[in-house]
């Protein structure tokens, strides 16, 4: 089944859980791609990586010895992603994130990417996955997400130095790139 049908019925069956009906663009995937400093990434996540737009960027991206998982909750992209992409260890929960870096024996990481919809997610649980984020970084890691309003321009800013927004319209819906760096 395309990627199109397979986002649209989870859309459908789980809207507090997708938060789109298509997946992302190349375009989006470029410009997000753009802002990971890859050279000083070793140790890298990804959240939300739905059917692996975002994935399949990174390990063209990443250097040869980084270390990369990714968390997927819907078991149908879960199921999809292990057929793509054999090689990339997935794990189920974002708020369990540091949890999984120690079964996988990684310290920290230097990036997370991520195509969480958050602006669909109950206050708390954004709250307690953007608090993983900022402890599983590094002091001078980077955390890239996007969405398609400036709702959590807030929220991200009260947890990092630095957050730069970026923005394609060459998305459906368009779409703000917020690259953040921790404190």
């Amino acid at each position: 089944m395309s990627d199109l049908l397979v986002f649209l019925r989870r859309f459908v069956s789980r809207p507090g859980q997708v938060g789109s009906v298509i997946p992302s663009s190349r375009f989006l995937s470029s410009l997000m791609m753009k802002n990971v400093p890859w050279e000083q990434v070793g140790h890298i996540a990804e959240l939300g990586p739905g059917t692996g737009v975002f994935t399949r960027a990174i390990l063209t991206q990443m250097k040869k010895d980084a270390r990369f998982f990714i968390v997927e909750r819907d078991p149908q992209f879960q199921q999809m992603l292990h057929h793509r992409f054999p090689q990339v260890p997935i794990c189920s929960e974002a708020v369990r994130l540091s949890e999984y870096m120690n079964e996988l024996n990684i310290p920290s990481l230097d990036a997370i990417v991520s195509g969480l919809p958050f602006a669909v997610f109950p206050e708390k649980l954004r709250s307690d996955i953007l608090d993983c984020v900022v402890e599983s970084l590094e002091p001078d890691g980077v955390f890239v997400t996007f969405q398609y309003s400036l709702q959590l321009k807030n929220e991200l800013e009260s947890r990092f130095s630095t957050v730069d927004i970026k923005f394609t319209p060459f998305n459906i819906p368009p779409a703000f790139v917020y690259i953040c760096k921790k404190r």
